[in-house]
Parts: structure tokens; sequence; C-alpha cells
């Protein structure tokens, strides 16, 4: 039976990833030794850290002698203090566009003055918000898709401010310009791989200005001279994260998956403009390819709808106490198969009524 898991994450991944993590569990590459067995330090799970490491930079189209890519731990709310207490000296900016840039504004304040250039709050982050840059500051940062608000940044500032870009829930998503971004951050469980494991790409010319009295743990240059492997690393979510990107490049890489996610956004979000028992989120030029939210425009019809999800194998719909409603996770390796389906669905309950 075929479930269409549009959980907004821990996420699906790829059938062809699932089986081969499987079989590294039980045997990694013949060797006689599960996955989780191997000592960090062994000559085979040193290969996979540094092929994950440099499949990230090459999906992303930077090169090692400009960035420095790290498989760290604590997913991105440990980045939101991290990057604070390696960067944060006099001042630095945010624009406050849902939950998580809340909460990498709180822990930045712990460490210096912050600067929130705009917020969408007062509208429920429906939208990202207008800003511009005053004065100087340490860096700037933001979030590129809001998985509870169901929005997305489509530009980003051109500035000498280092720019810092929470992606935890489109990394790998679309092609942008990453060499824009001076420290990119992902926890692997939205669209990377299991729970476990957070990416982090930061540039060169940053690792160097440091202040290095600060404790280990919370150091990036500690962990870019040890190449990601200070401490024990997550093995298992590292490994699986390297089986997505084989994949992902496999599949002709961002560009060509870029294609497929705006087909799949375009076909629901279609339906949800054009059935008149939904009403999106969102506002339109701000809408998320990877997370589309929406409600229903007469409550009367929740209970007949959500059997019919049921009945057709679709779950975890269910949207963020912060907006109601539903709340649609197409990530990389969502099907538009999964998507015509719950497209058909609401289509059926308009028939109804």
């Amino acid at each position: 039976m075929k479930i269409h898991n549009f959980c907004a994450g821990p996420s699906i991944l790829p059938t062809e990833v699932f089986e081969q993590a499987s079989n590294a569990v039980k045997n990694l590459d013949n060797s006689g030794l599960s996955l989780l067995e191997i000592s960090h330090r062994s000559h085979a799970f040193v290969d996979i850290m540094d092929e994950a490491r440099d499949l990230a930079l090459e999906l992303l189209n930077l090169k090692r002698s400009n960035y420095t890519p790290l498989f760290l731990q604590g997913g991105a709310s440990t980045q939101f203090l991290m990057t604070a207490y390696n960067f944060l000296k006099k001042e630095a900016a945010f624009l406050n566009t849902g939950t998580w840039s809340k909460k990498a504004i709180k822990e930045a304040k712990l460490f210096g003055k912050v600067d929130v250039l705009g917020s969408s709050e007062n509208e429920n982050f429906n939208h990202i918000p207008d800003f511009t840059f005053s004065k100087e500051y340490d860096y700037f940062h933001c979030t590129s898709n809001n998985t509870i608000f169901g929005t997305q940044m489509n530009n980003f500032p051109k500035t000498n401010i280092p720019i810092f870009c929470d992606m935890s829930s489109d990394i790998f998503s679309r092609v942008l310009d990453f060499s824009t971004f001076d420290l990119i951050y992902a926890g692997a469980q939205k669209n990377m791989g299991p729970a476990g494991a957070t990416l982090v790409i930061i540039s060169n010319d940053l690792l160097e200005n440091i202040n290095e009295n600060i404790p280990s743990m919370m150091n990036y240059k500690i962990h870019a001279d040890k190449s990601s492997m200070f401490n024990t690393p997550p093995v298992f979510s590292v490994y699986v994260s390297l089986l997505n990107m084989r994949w992902l490049k496999k599949m002709g890489g961002v560009l060509e998956i870029e294609k497929n996610n705006r087909k799949k956004a375009q076909l629901l979000y279609s339906e949800i403009d054009l059935n008149p028992l939904f009403k999106g989120h969102s506002e339109l030029k701000d809408r998320s390819i990877m997370n589309a939210t929406f409600n229903l425009s007469d409550d009367n019809f929740k209970d007949t709808f959500e059997s019919m999800l049921s009945d057709a194998n679709i779950t975890a719909l269910a949207g963020h106490r912060s907006v109601g409603g539903y709340r649609a996770s197409m990530y990389n390796a969502m099907s538009l198969d999964s998507v015509k389906i719950l497209v058909e669905v609401m289509s059926e309950l308009e028939s109804k009524i």
C-alpha cells in the first residue's frame, strides 16, 4: 500500500536511499560490519565524510578554495546560537519571517545587539517583508524557506555585509547563486537525510575572523581544522545524507530537481486557487515550493475532507497550530504522482458540494 507522506519533517527520502541505508546497517560495502558499529576514525567512514562534504559543495556549485563544508550536530537550533557566538561582535541584522527566525533572533540577543530589519509577524508571516540596510552589521541573517507558514525568499540582498542563511527546509531544492552567501546551514531532516546531522557551509574568509575565545564545540574553526571529526560525528545521518546527495546528482542535480519541484508546486497551488473550498495562507509572490499552506474556506467540510484523505492513504497533511488548516510538504523525494493524488481528492471534495 502506497502512503503519500506530506510530513514537514522528518521527511520522506527516495526509496533507493532507504534500501541502500538498510543494507549498510547490516553490512557496509561487504565489509562484514554494520555502518552503526564501524569506527568513525576508520578509513571507511573518513571516506564517507569526505565524499559527503565534497558532494555538498559540488551540488551547490561551490569550491573548496572558497568554502568549507561541515557536518555538525544539534540541528538548526544550535546554529542559531553558534553563528552569533562566532561572529556577533557588535550588532547583527535579522529578517523575521517566522518561528525559526524568531528563535534565531532570541539566541543572538544573548551575544550582542540585534536589529530586526523587517517582520511580517503582524500578518501571521504570510509574506516576506521588504527591508533595507541603514548601516554596517557584523552579518545579516535570514531564513530561506518557512515550513510553518509556507513562504520562501526569492530574492537575496547584494551587499558587502556577510549573509547567513538558514536553508534547513529547502537546501538542494532550487538553483541559487550560493556564492552570495557567507554561511549556510541546514538540518538534515527536512530535505537531505535523517535527523542528527546539520550541514554547515562557511566561507574560508569567515573562518579566519572567528573569536577563538569560545568553547571548542561552538568554534567553527576547530571543527573545520578537524574535518568535521572533532568529536564523534552522527555516522548514520551523514551516510544517509550522502546517499541522498548521490541520488540527487544521478537525477541531474539541483537544476533538474528544481524543475520537478516547481511542477509539483504549480499543480497544487492551481487547485488551491481554482477550488472555492480552499484558500492559501501565503501571498502569491512569496509562496514556497517546498511547503504549501492552505485552509478550508468552510470548516463544515473538514470531517469529509479528512476522511477522504485517509481513504486515499494521504498522511501528515495537518497544518501547524500557528496557521491551522493544512500543509503539504513537497520535498525533493516527493513524487509528482503523490501530489496528483492530493489534488484529485481536493477536486473530488468540490464535486460533493
